[in-house]
C-alpha cells in the first residue's frame, strides 16, 4: 500500500492517493470521519481556531460504495484561510519549522502560507488514508490504538493536566511537545524481515517520521534497554494456551525486524510546535540580515491530542502493507 499526500495549508486542497487497496471493500464513511474528527481541533481554548469540516471527497477508487483495486483518491478542500496571518513573516524563517530548509531546497518557490506542504494540515489526509487502513486491518483482527504517555514532561496525564499544561504554554506564549504510545495487537509471528524495506520497525519508523513533529521513535522500552543488563531486557518465551508467548514484552513485538506474535509496541515523540508568540532570534532571507519574529495567527499551542490518530494513522498504513505483502 502505497500513498501519495498532495496538497498546501492555504492551498484550495489537500488530498491522497492510496494504492494496493484491495477490491470489494466496503467503507464505512461514518468510521472514516470519525477518524478525521479525532484530528480536527476541538472547541477548547487550548486548540487552533481554524476550522476545517474535512469532508472527503473520493474521486476515484470507490464504485457503488465499494473500493474497486484501482487507486483511490480523496480530496479535502481547505475552508478556513487566513493567508494574511502570514505575510508579514513571509521571509523570516520559523526557528525549527521547515520555512528555511525548503526555502533553499525549492529556490524560494514553496508555499510560505501556513507551512505550505509542511503544515500538520497536511496530516488530514493521512487520518483519511490510515482509517482506510485500519478498515483492512479490521479483516485480519488486527487493532491499531494510541494515547498519551507523556505531555510537556508529566508522564500519564490526566485529560485535564493535559488541558491545563497545554493552557499554561498558551499564556506564555510558548508550546509545549509530548509523547504518543502505539500498540498494534493481533500481529501473527513471522512477518517482515531483517532487510531494508521489509524489517517491521524500520518502515515503522520511516513512516513515522514522516509525519510532521515526530522526533524521536523508540520500540518497547526502547532506550531504556541501554541501561540495562541482558537479563533485565531479554524477553522469556513460555507457552500459554499452545501458543508461544513471551512473559514481558520490552522488545516490542519485533525481534531482528520480525514480529514475534506479541503486540508490537512503540513510542512517537512529538516537538513542540515552532510557531509560538514570543519573540525569536531569526535572518531575514530578503536582506540576509539578521532579524527577531513573534508569529500571530491561529495555532495550536501543543499538536499532542491532535496527533494520537495521525500516529495511529501512519502505523495502520505500514501494518496493512506489510500484512499484505506477507
Amino acid at each position: 500500500m502505497r500513498y501519495t499526500i498532495f496538497g498546501e495549508s492555504h492551498g484550495p486542497a489537500v488530498g491522497v492517493v492510496l494504492e494496493g487497496v484491495p477490491a470489494g471493500l466496503t467503507l464505512d464513511m461514518d468510521a472514516v470521519r470519525a477518524e478525521l474528527a479525532r484530528r480536527a481541533p476541538g472547541n477548547s481554548a487550548a486548540s487552533t481556531a481554524r476550522r476545517e469540516t474535512d469532508e472527503p471527497e473520493l474521486l476515484s477508487g470507490v464504485f457503488e460504495g465499494r473500493t474497486t483495486g484501482a487507486p483511490l483518491c480523496a480530496l479535502i478542500r481547505n475552508t478556513d484561510i487566513r493567508s494574511g496571518d502570514y505575510e508579514e513573516i513571509r521571509d523570516l524563517p520559523r526557528p525549527s519549522h521547515a520555512d528555511y530548509a525548503a526555502a533553499v531546497k525549492y529556490g524560494g518557490g514553496a508555499d510560505y502560507r501556513g507551512g505550505g506542504h509542511f503544515s500538520g494540515r497536511l496530516t488530514a489526509p493521512l487520518v483519511f488514508a490510515g482509517a482506510v487502513a485500519k478498515q483492512i486491518l479490521a479483516r485480519r483482527g488486527v487493532t491499531v490504538r494510541a494515547e498519551i504517555a507523556a505531555l510537556g514532561g508529566v508522564e500519564a496525564p490526566a485529560p485535564r493536566q493535559i488541558e491545563q499544561l497545554i493552557l499554561d504554554a498558551k499564556d506564555a506564549l510558548d508550546s509545549v511537545g509530548g509523547v504518543i504510545r502505539c500498540t498494534i495487537d493481533g500481529v501473527p509471528a513471522g512477518l517482515g524481515g531483517p532487510d531494508f524495506g521489509e524489517n517491521i520497525e524500520g518502515e515503522l519508523a520511516r513512516a513515522l517520521f514522516a509525519v510532521p513533529a515526530v522526533k524521536g521513535v523508540e520500540f518497547g522500552a526502547g532506550f531504556g534497554l541501554a541501561a540495562m543488563r541482558g537479563s533485565q531486557a531479554n524477553d522469556p518465551f513460555r507457552m500459554e494456551n499452545g501458543r508461544v508467548i513471551t512473559s514481558k514484552n520490552d522488545s516490542g513485538g519485533v525481534n531482528g525486524g520480525i514480529s514475534n506474535g506479541m503486540p508490537i509496541v512503540f513510542s512517537a515523540a512529538i516537538r513542540p510546535t515552532p510557531s509560538i508568540g514570543r519573540e525569536q532570534d531569526t535572518v531575514d532571507l530578503r536582506t540576509l540580515t539578521d532579524a527577531t519574529l513573534a508569529v500571530r495567527g491561529r495555532h495550536d499551542p501543543c499538536i499532542v491530542p491532535r496527533a494520537v490518530p495521525v500516529i495511529e494513522a501512519a502505523a495502520a498504513l505500514t501494518m496493512a502493507d506489510i500484512l499484505q505483502r506477507g
